[in-house]
């Protein structure tokens, strides 16, 4: 069976005028998994909205989350009361909604099946104040058939609830697909490298010493050029390091922030713990390369589709959207302008995910076909 989507956003001051809106965009046949996505500015009403879904729609099983911001196709909500629902009809057996996972010990108590089959991607969101995610990601991945998950960390300033059928929080959720199911998934990053890949050749956890044997900080200067060396202040919210992902021929890195900097010492520090020996890079992150690698991404993905997608999610970074491409929704009309206008639905993470790891500054885009 094919799955066939539907979905509908709103805004409104009020969030029952906002789930009427949507209840009447979506019309249509039964579903059996809805997605839902809310704007943090609704996030204390999470269950109710849920419950009036459900009612109203028939669907029985639901997953999603709330992000300070949210996306539909070609347009972005932020900074307002407003939601996004997306309706699939898949066969029986083709996917389950699970949560819980908050430890290793839950990956192993935990059975990955659809049905009596073996899962084969997830799609799923976590809990930002979970120090564990990255691990269970990991964990998480490895039970998985394709060995791929996607999704995002929840965004918000009030409360952080999940949905998977019930509302949850504290660790990951979401819901397992079979391999019926046809999906095809890409990541696109918000930098570019802007010097060589070099060789961390001193460090103590995020504190880096010494890179391809120089003080890390002549060598970061080196990378940024003469303009940007002479006032390190600048750096800030431009220049990153990126962390090349070993064992893989997709060319993808980890972007980490520079979270100091010692003049006198010559030392850099970044957000995340590194090795001697490791690989790093510097990169910058502006619209021109955002923009850039987002076409990359979108021609590669079309060159994987047999058909136009029935459906899709599509998870991008805070920092992204209006923050880097412009307040017209100009992030998510590039993705309407690759495939025209389908249901398309998703949130503005605090970290993304692909694959088996935890991004920063990028954007996931997952299709159903």
């Amino acid at each position: 069976m094919t799955p066939v989507f539907r979905s509908a956003h709103a805004a409104a001051a009020v969030w029952q005028t906002a789930a009427e809106n949507c209840l009447a965009q979506l019309g249509g046949p039964p579903a059996s998994l809805g997605f839902l996505y809310v704007t943090d500015v609704l996030s204390g009403h999470v269950a109710d909205i849920l419950q009036f879904f459900r009612q109203r729609t028939g669907c029985p099983h639901w997953v999603g989350t709330v992000g300070i911001g949210i996306c539909v196709s070609g347009h972005e909500y932020l900074d307002e009361p407003a939601m996004a629902v997306m309706l699939g009809e898949f066969s029986p057996g083709a996917f389950k909604v699970f949560s819980g996972l908050r430890s290793a010990d839950d990956l192993e108590i935990k059975r990955f099946t659809c049905g009596d089959r073996p899962a084969n991607f997830a799609i799923i969101h976590a809990d930002p104040r979970n120090n564990d995610v990255p691990e269970l990601i990991k964990g998480l991945a490895a039970k998985l058939e394709s060995g791929f998950v996607v999704g995002g960390l929840s965004s918000s300033r009030q409360q952080n609830p999940q949905i998977a059928d019930k509302l949850t929080e504290g660790g990951i959720s979401g819901v397992m697909f079979a391999d019926d199911v046809t999906i095809a998934t890409r990541l696109t990053q918000g930098c570019s490298p802007i010097g060589p890949k070099r060789v961390i050749t001193q460090a103590q956890r995020n504190i880096i010493f010494k890179i391809d044997g120089r003080p890390a900080l002549d060598v970061l200067k080196e990378d940024v050029g003469e303009r940007l060396a002479r006032d390190l202040n600048r750096l800030g919210g431009v220049i990153f390091a990126g962390l090349p992902i070993t064992g893989t021929d997709t060319g993808d890195y980890l972007v980490r922030n520079l979270v100091g900097i010692d003049p006198a010492r010559g030392i850099v520090a970044i957000g995340d713990l590194v090795e001697n020996g490791g690989p790093i890079m510097f990169c910058r992150r502006d619209t021109k390369s955002a923009t850039q690698d987002m076409t990359r991404m979108l021609d590669s993905i079309k060159q994987g589709l047999y058909t136009r997608p029935r459906g899709g999610v599509y998870y991008s970074c805070l920092g992204r959207g209006a923050n880097l491409f412009g307040p017209e929704s100009e992030e998510l009309q590039m993705i309407k302008g690759a495939f025209g206008d389908f249901p398309l639905v998703g949130f503005f993470c605090n970290g993304e995910i692909s694959h088996n790891r935890l991004y920063g500054y990028t954007g996931v885009l997952t299709l159903f076909a």
